[in-house]
């Protein structure tokens, strides 16, 4: 069976970058009907933070990856990864190198002068055991090496980028798998060792990931086969990139995933555009999907080598999309906190009937979920600013008497419907001998303060139930 995995570090909360990984992960797992797996990367526990991996879990959630096993945490699993280092100690494929950072950083120099890259010069490979005495009686503590063969070449098949290689020489030198420790034992395991135990012990068969861990790749698959353990297979997906090119970064305004969801995209919008950063379905004309559809239709054949770039007009658009079609139950219960934290006094419960009257009046013109607050702020405040246009339409020849005549056709009215606002706006046509256009335009500046809004009728309506349509009337005479 088919095994995927995510594997977040909980040093900061959910990125986008991190989240499409986590969806191409999704998508080619329930396309081969497999599993996916949650796996928590947090040994580094100077920055990892347990609220971010509550950020990490809910982002998650939020998007519907859900998944299959997990979240196994890395830290609790510390024991099993010094077995391991040890298993490769005993078998003479790892060693205790004691250079200092003084040296390491000697060295580095004397590379840069001689315009040589970076690498450990594996000096202390082969030390004998008085020479381990002698740098431990000097209060060394040693980090713990991998040994890797320069002369070795790494080949394997991208599902991506097709063949890869690398050769021995290219991973700078042996390779620390394990950090010092103080008592002098084996250390703080580090990434790209904990990494391949874990995707051992989790049976993995494909790790799906960044194109910045292509390296990684090749010093992982040495240590597989260290293990005589099966190589998964690999696939490095493009990385998310600005307009200009350039590495997707926060100066971008592109942050974690509960930031999206505070911008108001509703989580549909997101994983549709992520799916689309880097993958494309075999009928290009198609850009709206669920994530279901997308997971029929997903194959690595069709993810793009080039970075994708991230475009803010085309996330807004599918957003609009979703927004668009959703129900307007739905759609309410998303917008209520907005209308909530702008202040906005209504019952959410009594109320209910008349804020799903807004929301379907609004719905379609929606961009994002806080578009509504400035949109809908007519329905809630009992007086409206008049724009300049309509304080000049409301000074138009007529426009006082127009709204007047209103006023008086809705005196003795309790109930108010679309028909009868239609023989309201006939009546005062009739009465005045003026032309529609002055009376649709009197009254939507009298009601809304603006001369462009939402459905004039329906604005109506909504206003008349909580008795607001009378008393606006009545304030613009008096301005």
């Amino acid at each position: 069976m088919i095994r995927v995995r995510i594997a977040p570090s909980p040093t900061g909360n959910l990125h986008i970058g991190t989240a499409r990984t986590a969806v191409f992960n999704w998508l080619f797992a329930r396309h081969h009907g497999g599993q996916f797996i949650l796996r928590v990367e947090d040994t580094d526990t100077e920055r990892s933070r347990p609220e971010y991996t509550q950020n990490i879990l809910d982002g998650l959630n939020w998007l519907g990856m859900h998944w299959d096993e997990g979240p196994i945490f890395q830290s609790d699993r510390l024991d099993i990864y010094k077995q391991r280092v040890q298993d490769l100690l005993d078998k003479g494929l790892a060693y205790r190198c004691y250079t200092t950072e003084a040296e390491l950083e000697e060295m580095r120099a004397a590379q840069k002068a001689r315009n040589e890259a970076p690498r450990y010069d594996n000096r202390h490979r082969n030390l004998t055991p008085e020479q381990e005495a002698a740098f431990t009686a000097e209060g060394r503590h040693p980090v713990i090496r991998f040994k890797i063969d320069d002369d070795r070449e790494i080949v394997w098949n991208d599902l991506v980028r097709g063949e890869m290689r690398w050769r021995g020489t290219d991973l700078g030198g042996d390779m620390v798998i394990a950090r010092r420790s103080e008592d002098g034992n084996i250390g703080q395991p580090l990434y790209n060792f904990a990494v391949v135990v874990d995707d051992m012990d989790m049976n993995i068969t494909h790790v799906i990931r960044g194109e910045d861990h292509i390296a990684n790749t090749a010093k992982q698959i040495l240590l597989y086969e260290a293990f005589n353990a099966s190589v998964p297979e690999f696939a490095h997906t493009p990385l998310i990139l600005n307009m200009t090119g350039q590495k997707l970064s926060k100066r971008d305004g592109v942050t974690s995933i509960s930031d999206f969801k505070k911008m108001g995209f509703v989580a549909e919008a997101i994983v549709n555009y992520m799916t689309l950063l880097g993958w494309s379905p075999p009928d290009s004309t198609q850009e709206i999907f669920t994530l279901e559809e997308a997971a029929k239709l997903f194959s690595f054949d069709r993810v793009n080598k080039a970075g994708a770039k991230f475009d803010w007009a085309k996330l807004d658009w599918i957003n609009s999309q979703y927004l668009h079609s959703m129900p307007v139950d739905k759609l309410t219960d998303l917008l209520i906190p907005y209308w909530q934290e702008a202040g906005y006094e209504f019952d959410p419960v009594s109320d209910r009937a008349w804020l799903e009257k807004i929301t379907a009046l609004v719905g379609a013109s929606l961009t994002r979920l806080p578009d509504a607050v400035d949109m809908c702020r007519l329905f809630f405040v009992k007086s409206v600013e008049f724009s300049a246009e309509a304080t000049e339409q409301l000074k138009q020849a007529g426009a006082d008497n127009v709204v007047q005549g209103i006023i008086t056709a809705l005196d003795g009215r309790a109930e108010l419907s679309a028909d009868s606002t239609q023989e309201i706006i006939k009546q005062v046509m009739k009465e005045q001998n003026v032309k529609k256009g002055l009376v649709m335009r009197s009254l939507r500046a009298a009601l809304t303060g603006d001369l462009h809004g939402p459905d004039l009728v329906e604005s109506w309506l909504i206003l008349h139930q909580k008795d607001l349509d009378k008393q606006r009337l009545q304030e613009a005479i008096a301005k």
